[in-house]
């Protein structure tokens, strides 16, 4: 069985919100019978379009391939939050890779939020981008942890951007009874996922990339050149970019022992009107401190978008909304008799310590996945990385396919059972209070 096709109809974006508030680009043709390309890129999303629109305007002649729509993945229907730095914070990256190489990695999280809003900029992406992202805690401990976190980010990285939020404060910008505390950035921000993902194909196509939509691709030769092989066609290239994250499939063994497919699930309830400050009083995203993340924020038509829950495996739930509206309503329980409009669900890809993993596979093959649900810059930021570095400036690239990525116990075959448990007694514990 195939992510790419377990949950979704073929060449159709999910049923979500995002969906019905965008404006879809026309659809790109699929790819039939042979054609040459300087560069191959496997994914149409945030990563892949990134990677695409980087070399285009570099001049390199670019075919990409997306087995549906492009922005059809976890780039077209997560929770839109732009974060700082990197998905493991830089108290746990100084103990992992030294304080140096901590800086290093603190840097490119910057960049790659300064890329997002550069980019939304200059091609005049209209994707809600505000800034402001809280961190909340339900616990004391919690609370204490990012308030030292706060001031660690200031002493050492010279990051003014932080406003600390003690019990009073978070209650007064997210009145939910599960807070007591949290700190709110805003040098992050929040977007419309989905219309992001197609500005950013709309530029590509502008540059002279070739997008070929509904073409699956199924077997990589590797070489110089290489073949990309679809149902209905072929792309020989000089390089091939790996960017399809969680939905990569088995096209690379090396990737999927490192990588690991979960599923994620969002909710986005009837319009609130009035009632939403009963969430949220200032237009921020807020995303807690559990193991497995609750996040939200407000619609531009006022509804509460809520992300919460996941699952491992090829299906989704049943009943989604049934799966959201637990930790939502944890969070909001005054907001039990609020209608859920759209549900959906979507498959990112994490590692082992939640930091992306970069490779050069082949001396021209390279791949950029697993961004931990730190993927809106990681992402893109990982795409213009894989640019450069096909085009020899790779310091970028290097520095993040050095970080050490263990592979997940078993391998690519045992990965899923294994993790299952362990991220499992996790949530137990999230459920639990431990």
């Amino acid at each position: 069985m195939d992510l790419l096709f377990s949950n979704d109809r073929r060449g159709q974006y999910p049923q979500s919100w995002y969906a019905a508030t965008t404006k879809s680009l026309p659809p790109a043709p699929p790819l039939k019978g042979e054609t040459r390309a300087d560069v191959c890129i496997v994914g149409g999303g945030y990563t892949g379009l990134s990677a695409a629109l980087h070399l285009a305007e570099a001049g390199l002649d670019v075919v990409l391939l997306e087995a549906h729509r492009v922005g059809f993945g976890a780039s077209g229907r997560n929770g839109g939050q732009l974060g700082s730095g990197q998905r493991m914070d830089q108290t746990g990256l100084e103990g992992f890779v030294g304080r140096d190489t901590a800086r290093q990695l603190w840097d490119l999280g910057e960049d790659a939020k300064a890329l997002v809003k550069d980019l939304i900029a200059r091609h005049a992406i209209d994707c809600y981008l505000k800034p402001g992202v809280a961190w909340t805690g339900s616990s004391r401990s919690e609370v204490d942890d990012l308030h030292r976190y706060a001031a660690h980010l200031s002493e050492r990285y010279g990051y003014d951007q932080l406003e600390v939020l003690d019990a009073d404060a978070c209650h007064a910008l997210c009145p939910s009874p599960d807070y007591k505390g949290g700190i709110l950035d805003m040098g992050a921000g929040h977007l419309h996922p989905l219309r992001f993902a197609l500005g950013l194909a709309e530029a590509a196509q502008k540059a002279g990339v070739r997008i070929h939509e509904n073409s699956h691709v199924h077997h990589i030769a590797k070489g110089t050149p290489a073949t990309v092989q679809t149902d209905a066609g072929r792309v020989t290239a000089d390089h091939v970019i790996l960017a399809a994250n969680g939905y990569l499939g088995g096209l690379d063994r090396q990737v999927a022992a490192k990588v690991m497919p979960i599923n994620n699930f969002i909710v986005a309830t009837e319009p609130l009107g009035a009632r939403t400050v009963e969430v949220l009083t200032r237009d921020v995203a807020v995303a807690d401190s559990r193991f497995v993340v609750n996040y939200f924020r407000l619609s531009h038509d006022g509804r509460l978008l809520f992300g919460g829950g996941e699952s491992y495996g090829y299906r989704f739930p049943q009943d989604i909304r049934a799966v959201v509206s637990k930790p939502m309503l944890k969070v909001f329980p005054h907001l039990a008799d609020v209608r859920l409009d759209y549900a959906w669900g979507g498959t990112l890809a994490i590692t082992m310590k939640r930091m992306p993993y970069l490779a050069r596979i082949s001396p021209n093959l390279l791949s950029a996945s697993g961004y931990s649900g730190h993927g809106v810059g990681t992402a893109v930021h990982a795409g213009k990385l894989m640019a450069e570095a096909i085009r020899g400036q790779s310091a970028g690239f290097d520095t993040l396919a050095a970080v050490p990525a263990p592979t997940f116990p078993g391998g690519g075959a045992l990965r899923s059972p294994l993790l299952v448990l362990a991220m499992s007694w996790f949530a137990l514990r999230d459920r639990l209070g431990l």
